[in-house]
C-alpha cells in the first residue's frame, strides 16, 4: 500500500490546524498552503471530504477559514487516511470478497488481512496530538543544532589578531 499525496498533504495541513487548535482561530487555506508548500486548490479538494467526515469545520466571514472540529487527541491517522484515500486494505479481495474467484480459498488472503490489520492498528494508535508533540520536539532539536553550529563556527574562526 502506497499512500498518495492526498493523505500526506492532508495530514500536514491538519497538523497546521492542530498546532493552532488552542487559539480557536480558523486558518485560511492560503496560509496553510504557503506554510506547507501545497497548492491551495489541492487543499480545497482535500478539505471537502475532511469537512464531511467531521474532522474539520469551516468558518465563514472575513476572518474565516478552517479549524479542527474536535481536539487533536481525538483525531487519529486511520480516520484521516481512510477519509482521504478510501479503504486501508492492501488487497481488493478484502473489501469485496466477491471480486475474486479465489476469495475464501486463497493462500495469500490471510496474509493481506494481517497486513491490513497491522496498518489499521498503527494508524489508529497515532493522534494529531502525538504528531504535534513529535513536530515540536523535532523543531526544538533543529533549533538547538543550529545554535550549536553557529557557536562552533564562531569558535573555529577564533579571535582576530591585530598583527
Amino acid at each position: 500500500m502506497k499512500l498518495s499525496t492526498r493523505a500526506e498533504y492532508g495530514i500536514r495541513a491538519l497538523i497546521e490546524l492542530a498546532v493552532h487548535y488552542d487559539k480557536q482561530r480558523p486558518l485560511m487555506l492560503q496560509v496553510i498552503a504557503e506554510r506547507q508548500n501545497i497548492s491551495k486548490k489541492y487543499l480545497e479538494q482535500l478539505f471537502i471530504p475532511l469537512r464531511k467526515a467531521g474532522v474539520v469545520e469551516g468558518v465563514r466571514g472575513p476572518s474565516g477559514g478552517y479549524r479542527l472540529a474536535r481536539p487533536p487527541a481525538e483525531i487519529r491517522l486511520d480516520e484521516i487516511v481512510s477519509t482521504l484515500e478510501g479503504s486501508l486494505s492492501v488487497a481488493d479481495c478484502l473489501d469485496d470478497g466477491g471480486s475474486c474467484e479465489k476469495s475464501g480459498s486463497c493462500a495469500t488472503q490471510e496474509v493481506w488481512a494481517r497486513v491490513t490489520a497491522a496498518i489499521e492498528e498503527v494508524l489508529g494508535s497515532i493522534s494529531l496530538e502525538e504528531l504535534i508533540s513529535r513536530h515540536s520536539c523535532m523543531m526544538e532539536q533543529i533549533r538547538i543544532l543550529s545554535a550549536l553550529d553557529s557557536l562552533s563556527s564562531s569558535v573555529e574562526t577564533g579571535p582576530v589578531s591585530d598583527s
